[in-house]
């Protein structure tokens, strides 16, 4: 039972990766060599994420909330949004389109991220002989940094990508890009600042990354129209 109860946490935790990969264009486009680049370069600017945690943060004796010490890890988490600078705009791809290229980057980050985070506490906890809803709600946050991924990775080919995009737009993805950015910290404010429990916390995940993957589907499509 306990190894079914973490086969079960874990399809729910990686399946949708890939499935979104089969079921897309990615798929029949042959991406996957994107994604796996797009995981070394996440690989990479997590160690150096940690490093720069180890380095200017300070061990808190208590789960208390540290505006400070949350505005630097505000600041450390934005090399994400220069890791993936990078990997849409340094490494070398196949012939695809830009459409298909942010969302084989955004996928390829999304999985690196679940492997890195969640592999090991499903192992170790999902095995264990008591049931728990813990590590079902992982995987449905893994669902929700799975599109939060990809729309930032939109929004970031929208940035430094889209040079003809509409002048009104514009501040309008670099608000949504840094909201994305920034939900490791929104979400570290409401579990030590306001107490949400973690049920709260990943149905708060699940609604923001559909209500981002909605706005940035459309802010894509508005920089895809031609202008007049």
């Amino acid at each position: 039972m306990t190894v079914f109860h973490f086969f079960n946490c874990a399809i729910l935790t990686f399946g949708p990766h890939a499935v979104y990969y089969s079921a897309t264009p990615l798929s029949e486009y042959d991406t996957l060599g994107t994604s796996i680049k797009a995981a070394v370069v996440y690989l990479a600017t997590a160690l150096v994420k940690l490093i720069c945690l180890a380095t200017f943060l300070k061990v808190s004796e208590s789960d208390s909330f540290d505006p400070y010490q949350e505005f630097l890890k505000a600041l450390i988490g934005f090399i994400d949004v220069a890791g993936l600078y990078f990997a849409l705009t340094q490494l070398t791809h196949r012939n695809i389109s830009q459409n298909h290229k942010f969302q084989a980057v955004g996928l390829g980050w999304a999985f690196a991220d679940s492997v890195l985070h969640r592999l090991a506490p499903l192992w170790v906890g999902a095995r264990g002989l008591e049931f728990t809803w813990d590590y079902i709600l992982q995987g449905l946050e893994a669902n929700a940094n799975l599109v939060l991924s990809i729309s930032l990775a939109a929004l970031g080919s929208l940035m430094w990508l889209r040079k003809n995009k509409p002048k009104t737009l514009i501040p309008i993805i670099y608000l949504s890009a840094g909201i994305v950015a920034t939900m490791p910290s929104i979400t570290s404010y409401l579990r030590r600042g306001l107490g949400w429990h973690f049920p709260k916390v990943v149905g708060f995940e699940l609604f923001t990354s559909l209500v981002m993957a909605f706005i940035s589907w459309q802010l894509f499509a508005a920089c895809q129209r031609p202008s007049a």
